[in-house]
């Protein structure tokens, strides 16, 4: 059986389900979605680990307790009901998701699998969909690193690590960017020993180096055992005794008990027949795609992580916003100037956008520097996080700001102020005028741009 449509859109995520229902505003829509509504982003990564960061913060501050004079016995975590927790939240969440579908007016979802069989037309169990419009959102998924011995030795990826309901007694993580580092913290505040094994010379390659700095920094205090300039080449044993073999500046084996692959991410593009619709991945595996996501296939776009570059929750649902205005409403959007700001929830906590300083340097720009340690802000040390730093970059000819970086507390949020005026073009001497409330943790963002809160000497 054929079903025409106006639309078609393959995967449920956060790109694809604003999609999907902005979409069903202006036509027939299928909406085909293998797994659960919500992506990785609601069933396997930012709101499932960071409620249990939440867990895990919680315990660290109560095994702080006697510094801010209050007396409690010895914290412990039970990890099933940790999980228990995060399950009824994300639940909660993706239920809604489904009402929502489900009231959506010329929507089709089907729960199954899609592959092209020819042409433009997918096929969907026992039914061929074909329509004018193709959004490809498959997103992404956990990459097998080439070690030898993986095939024979059990592993822990981020998506099966969250429904772990006994404490590992020590974990190995192979890999330290966002995933790898805020897992690794996480199990070492529910109780675990922890061994990063990270290939780059340091913690969190893609930020700045004073910040990865900071959060190795905050690591080492938490009792990780960092190992950088290192690459996990053999693994071997059984589940609860795994020896990883290592190359590079620490040569020797690291014993644990679980092994976590948090190396990577490869696109879930290799199982839908896209040579039907002419296309091939592009030198790094993703899809290739233009300003306004389009593909080289005529009317098929590329949405979310599967387009490679900036893979966030809140650029796929800018993906959606960008392609639904332009296709539907016939606005003039693309992705070409946008300002993309990112965390990485550890502690300290990472906010950044904009380039680092290593880059604005390499970019040829004359380059001011502005900075405030946390140790200096009143606020951070009545709460007791003094850990981090924030850093402005600045182009030294205008003022304008090229990048804010943060390590520290609530530094996700706190890089929004950098966020706003980068997009409004508001200069780094704007940010120093601004009176900002005392005591606040922002009146550090006013102290890195030299400003009127910025402390004595």
């Amino acid at each position: 059986m054929v079903e025409r449509y106006d639309t078609v859109v393959i995967g449920g995520g956060m790109a694809g389900l604003p999609m999907a229902l902005r979409a069903s505003r202006h036509g027939r829509v299928a909406f085909v979605e293998k797994e659960e509504l919500g992506g990785t982003c609601l069933n396997r990564g930012c709101i499932p680990t960071k409620t249990m960061i939440a867990s895990a913060d919680l315990a660290h501050q109560v095994r702080r307790a006697a510094e801010f004079g209050v007396r409690v016995g010895a914290a412990s975590v039970d990890l099933a009901a940790v999980v228990s927790r995060k399950n009824e939240i994300v639940t909660s969440i993706r239920n809604g998701s489904y009402r929502a579908v489900e009231k959506a007016d010329s929507l089709d979802f089907y729960p199954a699998e899609g592959r092209f069989v020819g042409g433009r037309r997918l096929r969907v169990e026992q039914t061929e969909l074909e329509a004018d419009r193709i959004f490809l959102v498959t997103g992404t998924r956990t990459s097998r690193p080439p070690i030898d011995g993986l095939a024979d030795v059990p592993y822990l990826t981020s998506r099966t690590l969250l429904d772990l309901t006994e404490l590992p007694e020590h974990l190995i993580v192979v890999g330290g960017g966002y995933i790898g580092s805020e897992f690794a913290q996480m199990f070492r505040r529910f109780g675990a020993r922890v061994t990063i094994i990270q290939r780059a010379d340091r913690l969190l390659p893609g930020e700045d180096p004073d910040i990865s700095a900071a959060v190795a920094e905050g690591f080492v205090a938490d009792g990780i055992d960092v190992r950088t300039g290192t690459s996990c080449v053999a693994v071997s044993g059984r589940a609860g005794d795994i020896r990883a073999g290592c190359s590079g500046d620490a040569t020797e084996e690291v014993r644990g008990s679980h092994l976590l692959l948090a190396a990577g991410r490869s696109p879930n593009i290799d199982h839908m027949g896209l040579d039907h619709l002419g296309l091939q991945p592009g030198p790094s595996g993703f899809l290739t795609v233009d300003s306004t996501l389009r593909t080289t296939a005529e009317n098929v776009w590329a949405l979310g992580d599967i387009r490679g570059g900036e893979m966030f929750t809140h650029t796929a649902r800018d993906d959606a916003d960008v392609v639904y205005r332009q296709t539907y409403r016939g606005q003039d959007r693309s992705i070409s100037d946008r300002i993309v700001p990112h965390a990485v929830f550890v502690d300290p906590e990472v906010g950044s956008v904009g380039l680092t300083e290593p880059q604005a340097r390499a970019a040829g720009y004359d380059v001011i520097v502005g900075r405030q340690e946390f140790s200096g802000v009143a606020k951070a040390r009545a709460m007791g996080n003094t850990r981090g730093l924030i850093k402005f970059v600045v182009d030294a000819t205008t003022d304008r700001i090229l990048g804010c970086h943060i390590a520290g507390p609530d530094g996700g949020n706190l890089v929004h102020e950098a966020v706003i005026a980068m997009n409004t073009g508001a200069r780094y001497t704007d940010l120093a005028k601004a009176i900002h409330i005392h005591p606040t943790l922002a009146e550090g963002v006013n102290s890195a741009a030299g400003g009127v809160h910025r402390p004595a000497g």
